[in-house]
């Protein structure tokens, strides 16, 4: 699995980090395709330089869309939620929390049904599932999504979101007994970006 940085990315380039959040970030982080470290801080270069972070070899259609800016890459951990139906194990929610890298430093935003997404700096956004490329049988498929935003904050004017490097999350494989509710074990990265 990829250990990710929280990068917090202004309009027109690389910005480093939010100075609140700098210390839950490694100074010495892993630079690969497309960071760069400033002032020790890793940062993530604007897509529309050409650069489309993350790899998705396999999962092409997940992209974001040309010319967006990534705004926040985070680590998400916490649980799926399925309720047996009598027949199958239905989807109900996640429940998870996003943190700036994946050592669960620095929690960034809570994540809910909706999907929703909430930053501790007050804005929410609410996707719907654009797509989707099922990468490992054992865990939940990565997925790309359309937002929608609403607040001030980390999630002002964010248009898409990606769920990549998913680890765990499928329903059970046995049946359960009627309204029985699981919660399974996730973790994965989760990309926010905001459109040209």
């Amino acid at each position: 699995m990829k250990q990710t940085a929280f990068r917090w990315l202004g309009r027109s380039s690389v910005v480093a980090v939010a100075v609140a959040f700098a210390s839950a970030c490694a100074a010495d982080a892993p630079v690969g395709p497309g960071r760069a470290t400033v002032q020790g801080v890793t940062a993530t270069a604007d897509v529309t330089d050409g650069n489309r972070l993350p790899d998705l070899t396999g999962c092409e259609q997940l992209a974001a869309p040309a010319g967006s800016t990534l705004v926040l890459d985070a680590y998400g951990v916490g649980v799926q939620i399925y309720q047996w139906n009598g027949t199958s194990w239905a989807f109900v929610a996640p429940s998870a929390t996003l943190f700036a890298d994946a050592g669960d430093h620095g929690v960034v935003a809570t994540h809910f049904g909706g999907p929703t997404w909430k930053s501790n700096s007050g804005g929410t956004v609410v996707g719907t599932v654009a797509d989707r490329c099922p990468v490992d049988p054992a865990s939940i498929p990565w997925v790309s999504l359309t937002g929608v935003a609403d607040g001030p904050g980390i999630f002002e004017k964010v248009t898409f979101i990606q769920r990549l490097n998913t680890v765990g999350g499928n329903a059970p494989s046995t049946p359960g007994s009627l309204n029985e509710i699981v919660k399974v074990p996730y973790t994965a990265n989760y990309l926010f970006y905001k459109a040209p």
